[in-house]
């Protein structure tokens, strides 16, 4: 994924966000609607959390210092995973407790017109800041499905916002229908199953977001595609035979480490062997650019016996 990409889905989300929330907390001022204020509480979430993500891509750059050789590039999925910490508990627990309440008491919605302009006013919003995700997120997810997209991503920010965006209109969507049927039949309880259900919506995709963040964090190696252009690279077919094993691990989403021990020929001289895993580097960083720190270890390849298998 682009960086350009990524900061345009989440500048597009923030504001959008931004400018959702204020017409939300209205609609709630005036109607006293408990989903839009769940929905306004959902939307200053989001719009916290594009400014976290574009924090985090900030301090994704800073150089790499000796205490920290392999650089920042994990900060991306750090603040990623406060994402959806922050979506977890600011948004989705939030709006289950609203929702209980509402339905326990429930308060009979005033002024409609209020929260149901500023909910088709939102959808409007939403459907453009989706857009501009799905339009970003087309450009790099070639033939993966969408679910496989989410899953496989390496740059946590554009999944981040499809998921939020795609949260955020289905929220809207529910609000609209609890706001709706609680006017039409004059009872309120139906505001706070809207509330309810928006609540449990966001607590599942934080728990998503979470899920695959964590796996990030720990650490995750190249792709099948990388790992495999990688390999082809490696060898010369001259001085270097075979990649005897391999290991990658991603710094960062444009960044991958590439440890690998190879197999050279027999009776080379420690200067034609320097001389095979340069070149060998050089071929690697052509066929996978963000191959950024790669560590070859020479070796000469035995044929292991079945026991040592």
């Amino acid at each position: 994924m682009s960086a350009s990409g990524g900061t345009k889905a989440i500048v597009a989300a923030l504001l959008a966000n931004s400018a959702i929330a204020v017409a939300k907390f209205v609609a709630a001022a005036f109607s006293g609607s408990a989903s839009m204020l769940a929905e306004g509480v959902h939307s200053v979430a989001d719009a916290g959390n594009q400014g976290l993500l574009l924090v985090g891509g900030k301090r994704a750059k800073r150089v790499a210092t000796e205490e920290h050789p392999f650089g920042y590039g994990r900060e991306r999925y750090i603040y990623a995973f406060i994402v959806a910490i922050v979506l977890f508990s600011v948004g989705g627990l939030f709006a289950v407790y609203e929702g209980v309440e509402k339905i326990r008491h429930p308060h009979e919605i005033e002024h409609w017109y209020w929260p149901v302009g500023v909910l088709v006013f939102a959808i409007i919003a939403e459907i453009f800041s989706f857009r501009t995700a799905i339009k970003e997120a087309n450009e790099v997810r070639g033939g993966q499905s969408w679910p496989q997209f989410v899953r496989t991503a390496k740059a946590p920010e554009l999944p981040v916002v499809l998921l939020e965006d795609l949260g955020a209109l289905v929220g809207l969507i529910l609000a609209l229908g609890g706001v709706g049927l609680a006017l039409a039949t004059g009872n309120g309880v139906f505001d706070g199953v809207g509330t309810l259900c928006i609540g449990v919506l966001l607590v599942t995709i934080a728990v998503v977001l979470a899920l695959e963040t964590k796996s990030l964090l720990l650490g995750e190696a190249g792709s099948a595609q990388s790992v495999g252009r990688i390999r082809a690279a490696v060898v010369d077919g001259d001085t270097v035979t075979r990649v005897i094993h391999m290991k990658t691990l991603h710094l960062g989403p444009e960044e991958l480490l590439v440890a690998a021990k190879i197999a050279v020929r027999a009776g080379q001289d420690a200067e034609a062997v320097a001389r095979a895993i340069d070149a060998a580097e050089a071929r690697i960083r052509e066929a996978e650019p963000i191959a950024r720190a790669i560590y070859l270890e020479p070796d000469i390849y035995r044929e292991q016996s079945p026991a040592e298998k």
